[in-house]
């Protein structure tokens, strides 16, 4: 009696399924040798006389433009009867088509052979697929139902693996265009590792075929940790639609290095295959991307809501929502044994020093600098920029400021990780979408009004930065001041590859990127006496003639000797000294330690 009632359920909740989706694909991989995918959508219960359908320009995840359609061709459409339609082109991303009865079918050929967590990539080892990249969609269909048919290539061993409800065989569902679009896809001859917590399933795909069972066996013991580690930050993992989250790891040498966060899922690929250094190497990104399921997919921006799929999406939240992930991906790692504390102190220590002595602090606070994400956040320009001057990366920038929220509260006998709690439960978990003003008045009632105040005021709506040096020692940690001289620009056989870093010696001197570099004072400049070379034979502030090479014309310019500052971190040893019994056990209850 109880089965048949099941399948009852289950016949009349797949009925009402089809009879409700208005967006229906197949999609093929006959020629993936050559990139190319075969794809047939069939819209329907269309309502609009003149039917407008189109590919997405931004993805989820991303916020610059991409512009999927450039990979796009053999547009051809019809209607439910077979008869041909002609279609307009209103503008480079979309068609127009009249005269139909309802329904149209539109098949087309796509090219993909990018594979990471923004394009598409097809080829005989896979199909990895982003849906934005990928499936063109009907505008006024966004609110209803979508089927998607993979026919896979059953001769190369293939396997679906989305977080879509799985309908039957290959036969996938999403419940709009939004949730559609956020559902990445890799169709491979993977293998699959999951575990529960409590009634929900983690399951790790691997694409990667190189790696033996035993490398990847290694490897998802390391992810079991960074989940389990990650969920004691917020008490709780997230409820996951349909009770599952899905890593989708592709580490294959014909990929781009990436990681990119959905709802209930995450992209992470690398060319480091797990068998060749990737274990240590990859799992940083695994540990980023998790932690994103609660910030960012859940607590999430107000300035990302809805996502706009036809334009670039801008939010000046970014500092918290990548920035503080940053910070807890490598925290969660030491704290759970995955790093060790001095590779966690070594991270440390590149990430504050890049944004410590970025000269980008001056023109832009971290909302400021979190508008600029849809220049640089996989955006593609040709034009010269001056980022290495203006920009500091939200990533980092908000790692820092995630470091600098962390150790002033634990000055309180405060903690991030409560903070966290209290946004997620005010936020996240209750589908309440945030505004920076809220992160700030979250903090005000977490730690005091006047401490809230006195962070956002000083660090995030300016550009200040709190006494590290007071902070650090708290948990346990020197931080020292080194000066070196310094050129102040990236050289490479002889010729300048970046602009001059500001008020640096190179800066100073009038140089700009391109130059060649030919004579230092009496140092005539080869592969064997560069520039650090050379510098270093002289004092600070020494001026010294440099001959160099602009456009094939030889100038001259005077080079002052300058230094530039940079920082050094290292832990205070705290066995023996009863005076520093505070500080370890600051230390410890910061990095999870276990007396």
């Amino acid at each position: 009696m109880q089965k048949s009632i099941i399948g009852i359920i289950t016949l009349f909740f797949s009925i009402v399924i089809n009879a409700q989706v208005s967006s229906k694909y197949v999609i093929s991989f006959e020629n993936a040798i050559h990139h190319e995918a075969t794809i047939k959508a069939t819209f329907s219960d269309l309502k609009s006389d003149e039917v407008e359908f189109t590919m997405s320009r931004s993805s989820p995840g991303r916020y610059a433009l991409h512009e999927f359609v450039k990979n796009v061709y053999n547009v051809k459409v019809t209607d439910s009867k077979g008869n041909s339609l002609i279609a307009t082109r209103p503008n480079p991303y979309s068609w127009l088509v009249k005269g139909h009865d309802g329904t149209i079918n539109v098949t087309y050929t796509l090219y993909g052979n990018h594979g990471d967590g923004t394009y598409a990539q097809i080829d005989e080892t896979h199909a990895h697929l982003n849906i934005p990249a990928t499936f063109m969609y009907v505008p006024e269909l966004s609110e209803n139902e979508f089927e998607l048919i993979f026919n896979v290539r059953e001769d190369l061993n293939w396997k679906v693996a989305t977080q879509l409800k799985h309908v039957s065989d290959y036969k996938y569902y999403a419940k709009n265009l939004q949730y559609f679009m956020d559902s990445p896809v890799e169709i491979s001859n993977y293998r699959k590792r999951s575990f529960k917590v409590k009634n929900q399933t983690i399951n790790f795909v691997l694409h990667d075929d190189k790696a033996t069972d035993a490398n990847l066996d290694t490897y998802f013991d390391s992810v079991k940790k960074i989940v389990l580690q990650q969920e004691q930050v917020f008490g709780e993992l997230p409820t996951y639609d349909y009770g599952e989250y899905t890593f989708l790891a592709c580490y294959m040498p014909n990929v781009d290095g990436d990681g990119m966060e959905h709802r209930n899922s995450t992209v992470i690929t690398s060319t480091r295959s797990l068998a060749q250094g990737g274990i240590e190497q990859n799992i940083g990104t695994v540990a980023h991307e998790f932690f994103h399921c609660w910030n960012v997919e859940r607590i999430r921006p107000q300035d990302l809501e809805p996502f706009n799929f036809e334009e670039a999406n801008m939010s000046g939240s970014l500092w918290f929502a990548e920035g503080f992930s940053n910070y807890y991906d490598a925290l969660s790692m030491c704290r759970a044994g995955v790093w060790s504390h001095e590779t966690y102190l070594n991270d440390m220590a590149r990430g504050f020093n890049y944004v410590w002595t970025s000269p980008g602090r001056q023109f832009f606070n971290p909302i400021e600098m979190s508008y600029q994400a849809p220049f640089v956040d996989a955006a593609k320009s040709v034009d010269e920029q001056n980022r290495g001057n203006t920009f500091i990366s939200y990533y980092n920038y908000g790692e820092i400021l995630g470091l600098a929220l962390d150790l002033s509260l634990r000055e309180q006998n405060l903690n991030l990780d409560n903070y966290m709690k209290l946004m997620w439960t005010n936020f996240g978990k209750i589908n309440k979408y945030y505004s920076v003003e809220e992160l700030h008045q979250t903090l005000n009632n977490y730690a005091g009004k006047e401490f809230g105040d006195a962070f956002f005021n000083n660090y995030i709506y300016k550009s200040g930065m709190p006494d590290f040096e007071r902070l650090f020692k708290n948990v346990g940690i020197e931080l020292k001041t080194e000066n070196a001289i310094t050129f102040g620009a990236f050289v490479r056989d002889l010729k300048l590859l970046s602009n001059p870093k500001l008020n640096s010696s190179a800066y100073n001197a009038g140089l700009q990127v391109g130059d060649k570099l030919i004579k230092v004072g009496d140092f005539t400049l080869n592969s064997v006496v560069n520039i650090d070379l050379a510098l270093n034979k002289y004092n600070i502030n020494d001026e010294v003639v440099l001959i160099y090479e602009r456009y094939d014309i030889i100038y001259e310019t005077t080079l002052k000797i300058q230094t530039d500052v940079s920082y050094k971190l290292s832990y205070l040893n705290l066995d023996d000294n009863l005076k520093l019994k505070k500080v370890k056990q600051n230390k410890a209850l910061w990095l999870n330690i276990k007396e």
